[in-house]
């Protein structure tokens, strides 16, 4: 297992600290800080695609936990829903990884990017929209929807990977009823276990670099902890602008990479 020391030179080291705060700060609100951190790592002389994958969970899964424990101890959110909907989305995230290689992703983007469109005119639209935290579910279905979420939103995060944190807050406001700060508070513990069950996968590869994560780690703890006090301190609408910010660019990607996989060639 390398550590990857010798990619950081000061500039490039200075990249990847100020990637991994934007990028833990980013997540630690709304989710989506992959859109920051991993083409930052992408950006590195020398690394491999599967070494910044790797290397991008392992800085992530520092700053979900962060960002998880202060938002448990601020907004306590409801534990029997969170961490039932977190071990489903970790085995759901070895699923999608197990079958990554067989499933391209291009086959999901369209869907995907269809439904991001959707439910950002939708949010935009409709200002009272994770507001206010009103269930549309109780009881045995709105456990088995958790985990029905925690599932497909665990396997996308195996199979495709960017903006997972982004589709958990979109699943837990839009179709369960939860207002954005509730949201937020659970998807962070959701997503820590999905970064966690995709390291797992990566790190007996060796294309982990234990080195650019620990320090790309360190700096995504500092961006979550003051992103998830930030979110607490001003609330839903921070939160619902925020989100939006963030749909729009992981929109933006997503459309970018179904014109180049689908009609730049031809």
């Amino acid at each position: 297992m390398q550590s990857g020391f010798e990619l950081l030179d000061p500039l490039t080291l200075a990249l990847v600290v100020a990637a991994g705060f934007g990028a833990g700060w980013v997540d630690a609100v709304v989710g989506g800080g992959g859109l920051i951190q991993l083409p930052a790592l992408l950006a590195l002389p020398g690394i491999v695609p599967v070494q910044a994958l790797a290397t991008n969970k392992m800085g992530s899964v520092f700053g979900t936990t962060t960002s998880a424990v202060t938002y448990a101890r601020r907004v306590r959110p409801d534990l029997r829903t969170a961490i039932p909907m977190a071990l489903v989305a970790l085995a759901g995230a070895f699923g999608g990884a197990a079958l990554a290689s067989a499933l391209p992703s291009r086959v999901f983007k369209p869907i995907i990017l269809a439904a991001i469109i959707a439910v950002a005119l939708f949010t935009v639209f409709k200002p009272s929209l994770g507001q206010y935290t009103e269930l549309r579910l109780k009881g045995r279905r709105h456990f088995a929807a958790a985990c029905g979420l925690g599932v497909v939103i665990g396997f996308y995060d195996g199979l495709i990977g960017p903006g997972t944190g982004s589709f958990l807050v979109i699943a837990l406001v839009s179709g369960m009823g939860y207002a954005f700060l509730e949201a937020s508070a659970k998807a962070k513990i959701v997503n820590m276990a999905t970064n966690i069950g995709a390291l797992l996968l990566f790190a007996p590869s060796g294309a982990l670099l234990w080195g650019v994560g620990l320090v790309l780690g360190v700096a995504n703890m500092c961006g979550g902890y003051v992103g998830a006090r930030m979110a607490v301190a001003r609330g839903n609408r921070f939160i619902r602008w925020v989100f939006l910010a963030v749909v729009a660019a992981l929109a933006v990607k997503l459309g970018v990479d179904v014109w180049n996989e689908n009609f730049a060639a031809h």
